[in-house]
C-alpha cells in the first residue's frame, strides 16, 4: 500500500470517489481542501482532505476522512492519518487537528497518534489535536462522551467493549 499527498489546498486537487464505496465522496470534489490517499494497486482505498483552520492558519483541519467500504477495520484510516499529520508538520503547520463524530472515528484518531482536547465543535464533534495528551483518563473521558448520545448498537458495544481500556497503541507512520 501507498500514501501520498496528491495536493495541498492552494493547488486545488479534486478526486473522484464512488459514492457507493465512500463515504462523503461529494467532499472530495471539492478544490478548495487538500488532499491525501492510501493506494493499493493504483486504486484508491481511502481518502482525507484537510484544509487550514479558519482563525488560526498554523493548524491544519483534517475535514473529511474515508474508507472504502470493503476495507474498513484493516488499520487504513489510522495509517492515512498519521501520514498526512506527519506531512502537515513538516511543511510548517504547528497544530494538526481533526473533529470526530462517532466512537469509531475517535478511535481511529487515537491510533493515528491523536489526544482528545476536551473541546467540541458547534456540531458536537470532539476534538481531537496529534501529538495531544493520551492519557488514559482523558481517552475515557472522549468515549463518555459518546455514551451520552443515541447510539447504534454497533456503537454502544463498541464503547462497552472500551470500558476501563487503555488508549489504543499508535500506529506507524508508513512513510
Amino acid at each position: 500500500m501507498d500514501f501520498a499527498v496528491l495536493g495541498w489546498p492552494a493547488d486545488g486537487p479534486t478526486l473522484r470517489l464512488d459514492y457507493e464505496q465512500f463515504s462523503y465522496a461529494g467532499k472530495f470534489v471539492m478544490s478548495r481542501t487538500g488532499k491525501s490517499v492510501a493506494r493499493e494497486d493504483g486504486d484508491v482505498v481511502g481518502a482525507v482532505a484537510f484544509d487550514p483552520d479558519r482563525t488560526d492558519p498554523d493548524t491544519l483541519r483534517l475535514r473529511y476522512v474515508t474508507v472504502r467500504h470493503d476495507r474498513r477495520g484493516e488499520g487504513i484510516g489510522p495509517r492515512l492519518l498519521r501520514f498526512t499529520a506527519e506531512r502537515a508538520l513538516d511543511r510548517g503547520f504547528e497544530r494538526v487537528c481533526i473533529a470526530v463524530n462517532n466512537p469509531f472515528a475517535y478511535e481511529a484518531a487515537y491510533r493515528a497518534g491523536f489526544g482528545f482536547t476536551g473541546e467540541t465543535t458547534g456540531l458536537a464533534e470532539l476534538v481531537c489535536a496529534f501529538g495531544a495528551d493520551r492519557d488514559p483518563a482523558t481517552y475515557r473521558e472522549g468515549l463518555d462522551r459518546y455514551r451520552e448520545r443515541d447510539l447504534s448498537a454497533a456503537e454502544r458495544a463498541f464503547l462497552d467493549e472500551r470500558t476501563d481500556a487503555p488508549p489504543p497503541p499508535v500506529v506507524d507512520d508508513p512513510a
